[in-house]
């Protein structure tokens, strides 16, 4: 999956980012926090801050630690909430995988040209819900 669109609007809480199947047709809606879609969209626009924001200190973190951030996977949607695993690549070698939310999962990705993964069940069942609406 990439990264397809951003919808950010400062008056309300939740965010939408959207993904969309590389080579392919389906997408995936997903509703994030003001401060994540606002990191995401800071790091594709190119923009800099003069400090670390959270995403790229956590990143920096991973790299300092001989790691890499190897993918990205969307895994689960629970109570109409995504869930996300973060893979990490050691410099031995050895994969990790850590639980994380989806937003903050993208938000690395970006930042370390990572691809992301949504599970084929994962996009169906979001297709059903979203047709619901």
């Amino acid at each position: 999956m990439e990264l397809n669109k951003i919808v950010i609007d400062e008056k309300r809480h939740d965010q939408l980012i959207v993904l969309k199947e590389k080579n392919g047709e389906r997408a995936l809606p997903i509703v994030i926090g003001l401060p994540e879609a606002s990191a995401i969209k800071m790091k594709i626009s190119g923009f800099a801050p003069p400090r670390p924001l959270t995403h790229d200190l956590l990143h920096s973190t991973i790299e300092f630690l001989e790691a890499k951030v190897e993918k990205v996977i969307i895994d689960k949607l629970e109570e109409n909430t995504f869930h996300a695993k973060l893979v990490l690549k050691t410099a031995s070698g050895n994969e990790k995988m850590i639980d994380a939310r989806p937003s903050d999962s993208i938000a690395l990705a970006v930042r370390a040209h990572a691809p992301i993964f949504v599970e084929d069940e994962i996009i169906k069942q979001s297709a059903i819900f979203n047709q619901d609406k």
